[in-house]
């Protein structure tokens, strides 16, 4: 299906699954949307931290159609989740009983976008064989406050099989706007992981633990993450593992 096609069938609601493995060779998007009070400590958030964060847009006040998409940010995702005073409180599939003129939205790369190449190298990613959300940790990694924007990292989690870790290592570096090269490989307790059965976001998929490696890239779910330092009185993201499809072919697929 292409992008606008994918996006259409979220906008009806006769899909709402997470977008991995959606719309190969498109790049995809985690979504922060913030009150216009929010938006510049956010902005200096990302930019200090553009590992987390690599800014792929920021739209103005009010603004709802992207520069890359041709789409509704209040209806075109799969699943969006609510934040009121730093708490998650809800999940929903449209956000526009929610829309304010105010509001701010920040699109930022995400690490599905590699998922393709790592797929087309023959390296196998359980959570998608499994069909879950790919599962997603707090760390104790910090990153740089922004004002009223501080906290750890958060990461995503593919079980690699160990003869294929060192070319999961060298494709997804080449994808620096949706995140790079992994930030650890292996113990997840150096992180400050427990159970790696025990996500903080997403589903568990490690099986065969004899056979592969735990590789963590950093994660656009890190926003969320920080918004219970922020405090902000609502802020709306994409739920985690429900990305915004674009419409930009990502360049490494651009002879494909």
């Amino acid at each position: 299906m292409e992008p606008k096609q994918q996006r259409l069938m979220f906008r009806q609601q006769k899909q709402s699954e997470t977008t991995s493995g959606l719309c190969d060779n498109y790049q995809q998007a985690n979504m922060v949307v913030l009150p216009k009070d929010y938006a510049f400590a956010f902005l200096l958030f990302c930019m200090r931290n553009p590992k987390s964060c690599p800014l792929m847009d920021v739209l103005e006040p009010g603004e709802v159609t992207p520069a890359i998409a041709d789409a509704d940010v209040r209806s075109d995702l799969p699943k969006y989740r609510i934040y009121r005073d730093g708490e998650w409180t809800e999940d929903v599939l449209d956000i526009h009983a929610y829309w304010r003129d105010d509001f701010v939205t920040f699109l930022i790369g995400c690490s599905f976008t590699f998922e393709k190449a790592l797929s087309d190298a023959g390296i196998s990613l359980l959570h998608q064989e499994l069909n879950r959300v790919v599962p997603m940790y707090k760390t104790t990694i910090s990153l740089a406050q922004a004002g009223m924007f501080e906290g750890n990292m958060v990461v995503s989690m593919r079980a690699i099989k160990h003869e294929q870790v060192d070319k999961a290592v060298r494709i997804s570096g080449e994808f620096t706007h949706a995140h790079g090269r992994p930030v650890h490989i292996g113990d997840p307790e150096a992180i400050g992981i427990s159970s790696l059965m025990e996500p903080d976001y997403g589903e568990p998929a490690v099986g065969e633990t004899q056979e592969r490696t735990p590789v963590f890239w950093a994660c656009g779910v890190t926003p969320q993450n920080a918004a219970a330092q922020a405090k902000a009185p609502i802020m709306i993201t994409h739920a985690p593992g429900h990305m915004l499809i674009t419409d930009e072919r990502d360049p490494y697929y651009a002879n494909s």
